[in-house]
């Protein structure tokens, strides 16, 4: 069903089916659904403009038609309506359906919604949107928006002060699934495996369900995830093969702290100014964080030293990754130098997904600490850190942790259960399934 003969419909239908949406019809044939927590647990009753940015195949669009299906049954005929950016040419074209969609609320309609899929898809979608309202059309309008291009979604919103309601939050990422929800789900078929199992998906519905219904990461999740990636790279006049190299670059150094010029150096790239840009567009597009050095005495990230690029999405990280990772068995196969790298990266990915869910302004800015002889791998708070560590450990093994951050805890985050008064013993799964941090 296109999208003039569904809003035709909604605006006459009490009571819509499901299967009028593709993202939701796809879901039920599937068979398996993850509860999904980005933060917005109901859309707000007063109007504004709320955008939810995030990768491609993570969920946006079901979500979405999901929302509006709910909407249209709550409210009633004519109460919300749909748009999709990937079939809208331009901005003039978005200005003209914004305000013929406008003129159609019912009048008794209880609330008013107009969902916008991949938003960022439109050129200029902002400066549309926000013509349609100063002149009115939407004042009383909660306007629903997704996109997939991080950098311009961002960047658009920053550019309608004032147009965007009262409400009291009005931009999130729409993030990966949470361990809790993996395992509500999978933690039976996987027992033991769940964690790795979960490390493979990234958090993604579409590959943790090929995972939990075949055992393997398909080629075509892994290649959905590839394609968005160099879309992205193209339409930023940026080369293929350059950003190819800078992802095996930040790969292969694991978590060395490289700086811009290492990764220069390592990507065959011209300067790190060059580097810096790549980096920045992984990092619009959720695929990387950056872990500064942290200073301890001061409580502050040493910006000038050199920093990690930890992946915050690793669905993202393995399909460029050489290893080819696509089941348990290929994971358990690697070194477990290999595999603590990866565990150490799951943390960033948490770490990152849990700052973004709280509405943190700089999610994916994260803290790694290191001195002449230590070093820890996570500075999630100036009063938690996390060291990872794929094998056994022990407490003793940190015993200056308590003089260098006297005010601190330390989860050492392995194989070994333990309980310190300041030095803590953890699995991953415990850390992962924890919501007190």
């Amino acid at each position: 069903m296109d999208v003039k003969a569904l809003n035709e419909r909604l605006l006459v239908t009490e009571a819509p089916p499901s299967s009028w949406f593709p993202h939701l019809e796809k879901l039920s044939q599937q068979g398996l659904a993850f509860d999904i927590d980005f933060g917005l647990p109901v859309l707000p009753t007063a109007p504004g403009v709320l955008s939810i940015r995030g990768p491609r195949q993570y969920g946006k669009s079901t979500w979405l038609e999901q929302q509006l299906l709910d909407s249209v049954r709550t409210g009633g005929p004519g109460s919300a309506f749909y748009l999709n950016g990937d079939h809208i040419a331009d901005a003039q074209a978005l200005v003209g359906e914004l305000e013929t969609l406008a003129a159609m609320f019912r009048r008794s309609a209880p609330h008013r919604r107009l969902f916008i899929d991949e938003i960022t898809a439109v050129d200029g979608w902002e400066k549309a949107l926000k013509r349609v309202i100063d002149g009115g059309g939407l004042a009383d309008v909660l306007v629903v928006t997704t996109g997939s291009r991080a950098r311009d979604l961002r960047r658009g919103v920053e550019r309608l002060p004032g147009r965007k309601g009262k409400l009291e939050r009005t931009s999130y990422l729409f993030v990966p699934l949470s361990f809790r929800a993996f395992i509500a789900k999978a933690g039976a078929h996987f027992g033991d495996d769940v964690v790795i199992a979960y490390l493979l998906s990234g958090g993604c519905p579409a590959a943790a369900a090929e995972l939990v219904q075949h055992g393997r990461l398909p080629e075509y999740v892994i290649e959905m995830v590839r394609d968005w990636i160099f879309g992205e790279c193209a339409a930023s006049g940026r080369d293929r093969g350059s950003l190819i190299a800078v992802w095996e670059a930040v790969l292969r150094r694991g978590g060395t702290p490289i700086g811009q010029a290492n990764v220069a150096r390592d990507a065959g790239l011209a300067n790190n100014t060059v580097a810096a840009g790549y980096l920045e567009l992984l990092a619009d597009l959720m695929c990387l964080g950056t872990a500064f050095a942290y200073d301890e005495s001061r409580g502050i990230a040493v910006r000038r030293r050199p920093a990690k690029f930890p992946p915050t999405n690793l669905l993202a990280a393995i399909a460029f990754d050489r290893t080819r990772l696509r089941t348990v068995a290929d994971f358990q196969a690697l070194p477990e130098a290999d595999q603590g790298r990866w565990f150490e990266w799951l943390l960033a990915q948490e770490i990152w997904r849990r700052r973004a869910v709280r509405g943190e302004a700089l999610p994916d800015q994260l803290g790694y600490w290191q001195s002449g002889t230590h070093e820890i791998d996570h500075v999630v708070r100036p009063d938690l850190l996390f060291e990872c560590k794929r094998g056994g450990s022990s407490a003793l093994e940190f015993g200056w942790f308590p003089r260098t951050f006297p005010r601190a805890e330390l989860w050492i985050v392995g194989r070994d259960r333990f309980d310190g008064q300041r030095i803590r013993g953890r699995t991953c799964a415990d850390v992962l399934a924890d919501e007190s941090w």
